[in-house]
Formats: structure tokens, sequence, C-alpha cells
């Protein structure tokens, strides 16, 4: 028997059901498509001041880290954007990695172990993954459900107790209660890891997150994951939290100690994209007032979405063969969206991603109300 018998078999049922993925590298210029699939929010990508910021940091320290963080691959670069990270969101201390989805492996599994971790429904496929990885009792609670949390929180074996959320979630685009779920884990003695994402650059003054808007970083028992691959324009990661935190992902954190530490000219990108913040700080205004626009063009239209909390604006249309059709209508009328199927998202909730920038024009927005026109117009005949 051929052994790649069942990943064809596998593949072709996936195709049938609107669900085969595919790579398109795309070229320097985007295709000539409007960009609203990345997640460059504050359109820092290709700024001048991250892109000089990074090859100064590959002509001083080279292409590579050269090692894991513990080894070789910390420099004196490393050392200041974490200082920089944590001062910004206000922070006692930040540790950074090579990705946001290895930050959050290291912040719940290895905060999370023995522990009963509280995972709420809507989480990142990282945070699903890094529960996994904790072999831990996981309780899934309802989305923005702060009354199952104390319910999984006060029924407890477990001495000790984890909650994880999104702070902006990825594929609905709406706030997770910050506020509340902090107040609550205190409450019950248990961390609470907010994963900053789709926030940092976006939510709260200056852009400083989703914990900072909900005037609770200041609270001990509250640890923060951030990726610097959106808003900040670079590559990277990084957990903020108390010393205790940043010293037990330090000695026990696997996807911090057998990884290579982030290269120096993404880590130089990163601290200029956070300089820029602290001298532009509307610029997160403006990406959430782009998102707003976006989202009522196309609840004028017809079309389901919600009211953004950052960035990221869905369009609901149900099965995924609807959402690639429309996403290859707004391709033809010159606008790239995000095409979100299962399993990144629940079945019959496919939907088109549109993240908003915060240098979108107002003859941007022109050409996307005609792409978003033309997919109301198709899901009407359909």
């Amino acid at each position: 028997m051929d052994p790649l018998d069942r990943l064809r078999t596998a593949g072709a049922a996936r195709r049938a059901a609107g669900l085969r993925r595919s790579l398109r590298p795309r070229d320097p210029g985007g295709d000539g498509l409007l960009d609203l699939a990345s997640n460059d929010y504050l359109g820092l990508t290709r700024d001048p001041r991250l892109i000089e910021a990074a090859v100064a940091a590959a002509r001083t320290w080279g292409t590579g880290s050269t090692g894991s963080r513990l080894v070789t691959g910390s420099t004196r670069l490393h050392a200041e954007l974490e200082e920089a990270l944590a001062a910004f969101c206000g922070a006692p201390a930040a540790l950074v990695f090579s990705s946001g989805y290895l930050a959050n492996l290291a912040a719940v599994a290895g905060l999370g172990r023995g522990a009963l971790v509280v995972s709420e429904e809507g989480n990142h496929a990282s945070i699903v993954d890094a529960c996994r990885l904790s072999r831990s009792r996981v309780v899934v609670t309802p989305h923005k459900d702060v009354m199952a949390v104390e319910k999984a929180l006060a029924e407890r074996s477990e001495e000790h107790a984890l909650v994880v959320t999104d702070a902006v979630f990825s594929a609905d685009g709406d706030l997770a209660p910050v506020a509340e779920l902090a107040e609550v884990t205190e409450r019950y003695g248990a961390l609470l890891v907010v994963d900053e994402a789709h926030s940092l650059g976006v939510v709260g003054e200056e852009g400083r997150g989703a914990v900072y808007a909900a005037r609770v970083f200041g609270a001990s028992h509250i640890v923060r994951t951030v990726t610097l691959s959106k808003s900040l324009g670079s590559q990277g990661g990084a957990v903020l939290g108390a010393p205790e935190v940043i010293d037990t992902l330090i000695d026990t954190g696997r996807s911090f100690i057998f990884d290579t530490g982030l290269a120096p000219a993404s880590v130089a990108a990163a601290l200029a994209a956070v300089d820029i913040l602290h001298n532009q700080p509307e610029l997160p205004g403006y990406a959430r007032a782009r998102a707003r626009d976006l989202a009522s063009m196309a609840g004028e239209l017809g079309l389901e979405t919600n009211v953004p909390a950052g960035a990221v604006v869905p369009v609901v249309l149900g099965p995924p063969e609807v959402a690639l059709r429309a996403a290859a209508t707004c391709a033809e009328h010159g606008v790239r969206v995000g095409c979100f199927r299962p399993p990144s998202v629940p079945d019959g909730r496919s939907c088109l991603r549109l993240t908003a920038r915060a240098n979108l024009s107002s003859d941007d927005l022109a050409v996307i109300r005609h792409a978003l026109t033309a997919v109301a117009g198709v899901k009407v005949t359909r």
C-alpha cells in the first residue's frame, strides 16, 4: 500500500469541502492589489526608519543572532528592546522570542504546567497548542464569558490556575473583558495571560495595548504576550510580566531555551517602531478609525460584521466556498483580503477578514467600497 494514499484522500476531501490551502508568493508590489490582508496595521513595514534600523543592525551584528538566547543569541539590542517594550506597555520586565507563537507556547505551557488552564474558545491556535503542551487539565469557556471562567476557578481541584485569552480576537476583531478577567483571576489567586498580538499598537493610549487601556497593567498576576510582526512591522514576539515570570521562562521555557534568538535586524526594526509610537501617538487612532470605516461600509451593504475593537474587521459569509468566491471577487476589484475558513473559524462562520491600516486614504476606501459592493451583490444572488 502506498503510504501517501491516506494523505491524498484527505487532501481531496479538503478540496471538495473548500478547505484546501495554497501558497501564493507575492512580488514587492503586491500584484497591484490594495492590501487588506496583512497585519501591518500602522503601515510601518516599509517605513524608511524601520528599514534603515534593520540594515544598520545587520551591518553591525550580522544576518543572524548565531545561537540560542542563553548561548550567543542575546545582543545588546535584545536587552534594549526588552527594556523598551516593558516601559512602553507599563510592565516590570520583558523577554524577547523569535515569534509570537513561541512566546505563547512558553507563557502558557511553561506557567500552566501542573495548574488548571482556563482558555477562551476564541483563542488563537498558538494558545490552543500551548494548552495542549502544558499537559494540564484544560477548561475551554464560551466567548467572553467571565462567569464561566469564575465557575471553573471556583470548582478547581488544582492548587494553581492560569486563565488565558486573546485581547483582540484574531477572527472576530472584538475585545476581551480584560478588566473583569483581571478582577476574577486576582480574587481566585490565578495568573491571567493576555495575548496582545492584535492590540499592541492599536488599542489604548498610544497603542499600549488592552491591558494598559483597562488600567490593570500594574497587577502582578497579569502576564502579556505580544508579537512584533503586526503593528510593529517587524518579526518576533515577547512575554511581559513580573521578574519572577521572566526568570521562570528563562529557566524552563522550552521555546526560549532551545530556539535561536531573534535576528538583530528584526530586533532593531521593532525598536524603531516602538520609538515611532512614542513620537507619533496618533497612529493607533488612525488605524482604529479606518477599521470603523470598513465596518460601517460593510454594514451599509448588508454584510454581517462586528464593531471593531482594533484593526480587524470580519465579514461573515457562512460556507467556505462562499468566502472563497468573495475573496476572489475582491481581488478582481483590486483588493486583497484574508479568507478565514475552518479550523480558523467555527463551521458556518467562514469570513473575509479585512485588516485596516493607519495609512489608508480616501481613494483606498473608495476602491474597497466598490469591492465590497460586488461581494454583497454576489452574496444576494447566490
